[in-house]
C-alpha cells in the first residue's frame, strides 16, 4: 500500500523582489498532524516563505502541492478556502471591530444571505474561545482594549472558524508569559491531534525542542536542511546551519566588581495602582540592571513610568541626583534618559523613513539652521552612530523597514547615542531577534555600560536577563520579591520566586 502523500508539499519555490532574491530554490513538505517548525535568521526567508503559503506572494518559479494535488494560490482568501490559515508575528486583526467581528470576518453567519446573525457570530466565537482555553474573553469586545496575549488567541480564533488543515503560526509565544505558553502548546496537541498540521516559527530553540516534530532551516533564502528531527538534533548544529558558523547565546563578560560612584538613575517610591507596588532602585554608570517577572508582573509599566510615558501616583525619578518632571517623556530625554521599547516597530520607528531620519530624529535640533535641516550633517552624524554599532547594510539612506529585526533594534540605539543618553531603558531587547544577532547585541549593550551608560533592562527570557544584567531585581504581582546580583541567581530560582516569592521586607 503505497503511504499517504504530504499534506503540503512545495518544491523549487523561488521568489524575487528588485535586487534581492528571496527565495532561492527552497523546498518544504509538512506532513498532516505534525508540528513543522521554520527556522533562519532575520532576513533568511521565513516570511517570504510563508507569504507564498498564505498566496499573499506569488511564487517566480515552483510548485506547490496540496493533499497530492497541484494547486495555485493566488490570494489568501484562496488559501484559506484550501485549508490553509496563516497567523503573523504583527497581527493583522481590526481594533475597532469586536472580537466576534473579527474572527467571523470575511465569512460572517448571515441570515437570508445578507443579514449577519450577530448572535450567532457570538455564540460560535465563546466556543472558539473556550476551546483555545479562553472563555473569559467577551465576543463582544473590541479587539483595541485587549492584551496583546489576548489579541493573540483571538487570530488563532479566526483561523479555527474556517475548516483549517494546515496553521501557519509565526513567533506566536513572543509576547506570552510562560502559563500562556504552555495553554498555546496544549492547543497545538490539540490541533495535530486531530490531523491539522502546524508550521511554527520561532526563534527560542527550547521551543522548538519542547513541541516541534521536525525542522526546516533556511538560510539566505535556500533550505540548507529539511526535515531534522526537532529534538535529537543537537543546538550546535541547528545553529550552525542558520547562520554558516558556530554561535551559541554567548554573553559577555561582566566586570569583576560593581562599578563605583553615585547612581546615575535612582527611584523612590515610584508606584501605579494596580500595576505596580512603591519601589525604588538605583543603576549606576557602568551597571546592567535587571527586571525579571512574568508579563503583568509590572516590568514594562516600571521602565514607561521612569521614561514618563506613564504617570506615577506616587514617588520620585532622579538623574543624577535632579529630581525629573513626572509624566513628562520630554524632561526625561532632556535628562538623559532613552527607550527602546518592546514594540520597536510601532513605538519606536518611522518605518517608511530612513535609517538616518530614524536616528537623528531626537536631535534634529542639532542640524536646525534658521528651521533648516542640515542634511549633510545630519547624515554624517546618523552614520558615524550606525557604524559604531555595526549597523548593517551601512548605508544609513536605506528604509528601516528593510533592515532585519536585530539591526532595527541598533537603529533605536544609535538615536540614543546621537542624542548623548545618560540612561538607556530597554524593554524585551531581543524581542524577534534571531540567534546570531543576538550575541551582536549583548556585545553592544555590554560595551555601552563599560562606556558609562547606565542600563535597566527588562526580558521575558530569564537566561538573557541572567545572563546580561549584572544585578537583578525579581518582580511578582508588581512588587520587588528578591534582589541580587545576577551570577548569584539561576533560572529556576528566579522562576520560583516569580511563582511562589512573598514581596521582601
Amino acid at each position: 500500500m503505497a503511504p499517504e502523500p504530504p499534506l503540503l508539499s512545495m518544491t523549487g519555490i523561488t521568489k524575487s523582489f528588485p535586487g534581492v532574491r528571496a527565495l532561492d530554490g527552497v523546498d518544504l513538505d509538512v506532513q498532516a498532524g505534525e508540528v513543522h517548525c521554520l527556522l533562519g535568521q532575520n532576513g533568511a526567508g521565513k516570511s517570504t516563505l510563508i507569504k507564498v503559503l498564505a498566496g499573499a506572494h506569488q511564487p517566480d518559479t515552483g510548485t506547490i502541492r496540496w493533499r497530492g494535488d497541484d494547486v495555485t494560490l493566488r490570494s489568501p482568501i484562496a488559501a484559506m478556502r484550501l485549508g490553509i490559515a496563516t497567523i503573523y508575528q504583527e497581527l493583522d486583526l481590526v481594533e475597532h471591530l469586536s472580537v466576534a467581528e473579527n474572527v467571523h470576518l470575511g465569512h460572517e453567519p448571515t441570515a437570508a444571505g445578507f443579514v449577519v446573525r450577530t448572535r450567532a457570530a457570538r455564540e460560535s466565537t465563546a466556543a472558539l474561545l473556550a476551546r483555545l482555553g479562553h472563555p473569559e474573553i467577551d465576543p463582544g469586545r473590541l479587539v483595541g482594549e485587549l492584551s496583546a496575549a489576548q489579541q493573540q488567541i483571538v487570530s488563532m480564533a479566526r483561523a479555527l472558524s474556517h475548516d483549517v488543515r494546515l496553521i501557519v503560526m509565526d513567533e506566536p509565544s513572543a509576547a506570552l508569559d510562560p502559563d500562556e505558553v504552555d495553554n498555546l502548546f496544549r492547543i497545538v496537541g490539540d490541533l495535530t491531534a486531530a490531523g491539522v498540521a502546524v508550521v511554527y516559527i520561532s526563534h527560542r530553540l527550547e521551543e522548538i525542542r519542547r513541541i516541534g516534530d521536525r525542522v526546516t532551516v533556511l538560510k539566505d533564502g535556500r533550505a540548507v536542511a529539511g526535515g531534522l528531527p526537532a529534538r535529537s538534533t543537537p543546538t550546535r548544529e541547528v545553529v550552525a546551519l542558520m547562520t554558516g558558523r558556530t554561535v551559541e547565546y554567548v554573553f559577555p563578560e561582566r566586570p569583576s566588581a560593581p562599578p563605583p560612584g553615585e547612581p546615575v538613575l535612582s527611584v523612590r517610591g515610584l508606584s501605579r495602582a494596580g500595576e505596580f507596588a512603591p519601589l525604588d532602585l538605583d543603576v549606576r554608570g557602568g551597571e546592567i540592571v535587571g527586571l525579571a517577572g512574568l508579563v503583568g508582573s509590572g516590568r514594562s509599566e516600571i521602565l514607561e513610568t521612569v521614561y514618563g510615558a506613564r504617570r506615577p501616583d506616587t514617588g520620585r525619578v532622579y538623574v543624577d541626583g535632579s529630581p525629573l518632571r513626572t509624566g513628562s517623556v520630554r524632561a526625561a530625554v532632556r535628562a538623559g534618559l532613552g527607550l527602546a521599547p518592546e514594540e520597536r516597530k510601532a513605538q519606536a520607528l518611522l518605518m517608511l523613513e530612513s535609517v538616518t531620519r530614524n536616528v537623528s530624529v531626537s536631535a534634529l535640533s542639532r542640524f536646525s539652521r534658521a528651521g533648516w535641516i542640515d542634511q549633510r550633517a545630519e547624515r554624517g552624524a546618523a552614520r558615524a552612530a550606525t557604524r559604531e554599532l555595526s549597523l548593517r547594510p551601512d548605508n544609513p539612506s536605506v528604509p528601516v523597514r528593510t533592515l532585519s529585526g536585530g539591526n532595527q533594534q541598533k537603529a533605536v540605539l544609535a538615536r540614543w547615542l546621537l542624542r548623548g543618553c545618560r540612561v538607556l531603558l530597554l524593554d524585551e531587547p531581543t524581542r524577534g531577534v534571531d540567534v546570531g544577532a543576538r550575541a551582536e547585541l549583548y556585545a553592544v549593550v555590554r560595551r555601552l555600560a563599560d562606556e558609562g551608560l547606565a542600563v535597566l533592562m527588562v526580558s521575558s527570557e530569564v537566561p538573557e536577563v541572567l545572563g546580561l544584567a549584572d544585578r537583578v531585581l525579581v518582580l511578582r504581582e508588581g512588587s520587588v520579591v528578591h534582589e541580587a546580583p545576577a551570577r548569584d541567581l539561576d533560572e529556576h530560582r528566579v522562576l520560583d520566586l516569580v511563582m511562589e516569592g512573598s514581596p521582601a521586607s
